[in-house]
């Protein structure tokens, strides 16, 4: 068993709100990154998207790629159509080497729309769930024949977003279908990471790091904000600066046999949570937790 810690560029620019830290320069994300500890690095929106060019830029800061999001439309679009729209990310995932694909149902979200509450979030019908399943763990298949697996992202404003979400998707999709605990945003859910933890060990391939500040919480919650709002309200941090117990999360990948990345991954407002410092503190947290763990 072996862990890796890498990071998310969100900490240094936002993808869903691109003037939060719009004017950083990808080479200061990456020798900010490495600076503070970290191996590797998920993909952003100014990263580039061909191996060619990608991978030497990384080599040159000492980083790999861990993987990147991608939002997928299976709720619109046939098996055929969505492996055809995935097939560029997959190809650049599978030529940097990276074994798993952060990969997101994305018919009808909010998380991306600032003014939108997280609470009008799209949700499955009962006779969505079978069929959504079936194609669901179609596409996992075919990426897991070119070798890069599935973790499936549970996030706010999407359709699998709580336990109840995930539990039923565990049910309705084979196990292709790898599973990626969110820590930060299943806190956000209401939900429980630990409990997700011991349910779905067995399916979870890939572990976000986010902590959560929970009086900010309780007060985006109380205003039934968006998912934006609550971000730039400073909703997220990093492990070991929030309410997460991310020694008990360690521990209990350890108990589970997990093995493979942890992703700091906690967007903040980089005017107000200087991206080195809090980089720092992620890698400083989450080190403590996984050598607590016994790994």
């Amino acid at each position: 068993m072996s862990i890796r810690l890498g990071i998310n560029p969100l900490t240094w620019s936002n993808d869903d709100l691109p003037s939060l830290g719009g004017d950083t320069p990808l080479e200061t994300c990456l020798r900010e990154a490495r600076a503070a500890g970290y191996e590797g690095i998920e993909l952003g929106n100014k990263f580039p998207r061909n191996a060619a060019e990608l991978r030497p830029l990384l080599e040159r800061h000492g980083l790999a790629l861990i993987s990147g999001w991608y939002s997928s439309f299976l709720l619109e679009r046939s098996i055929d159509d969505e492996i055809a729209a995935v097939e560029a990310h997959l190809q650049l995932l599978s030529d940097m080497d990276c074994d798993v694909m952060v990969f997101a149902e994305c018919t009808g979200c909010v998380h991306g729309q600032q003014e939108t509450p997280v609470s009008q979030r799209p949700a499955l019908a009962d006779n969505q769930w079978q069929a959504f399943g079936g194609k669901l763990t179609a596409v996992a298949e075919h990426l897991a024949a070119r070798g890069v697996a599935m973790a499936y992202h549970h996030h706010m404003g999407t359709v699998i977003e709580s336990e109840i979400d995930i539990d039923r998707l565990m049910d309705v999709t084979g196990p292709a279908v790898g599973l990626l605990l969110d820590a930060g945003h299943m806190t956000y859910a209401g939900g429980d990471p630990h409990a997700v933890l011991d349910r779905h060990a067995a399916r979870i391939n890939h572990v976000h790091c986010k902590d959560v500040r929970r009086p900010v919480l309780d007060r985006v919650k109380a205003a039934d904000s968006s998912f934006l709002s609550a971000v730039l309200a400073g909703v997220f941090t990093v492990p070991g600066d929030g309410c997460v117990d991310f020694k008990r999360l360690c521990t209990g990948l350890k108990q589970h046999d997990y093995s493979g990345w942890l992703v700091v991954e906690a967007e903040q407002d980089p005017e107000i949570a200087p991206p080195l410092k809090y980089a720092r503190m992620g890698h400083m947290g989450l080190t403590g937790a996984v050598l607590s763990a016994g790994y």
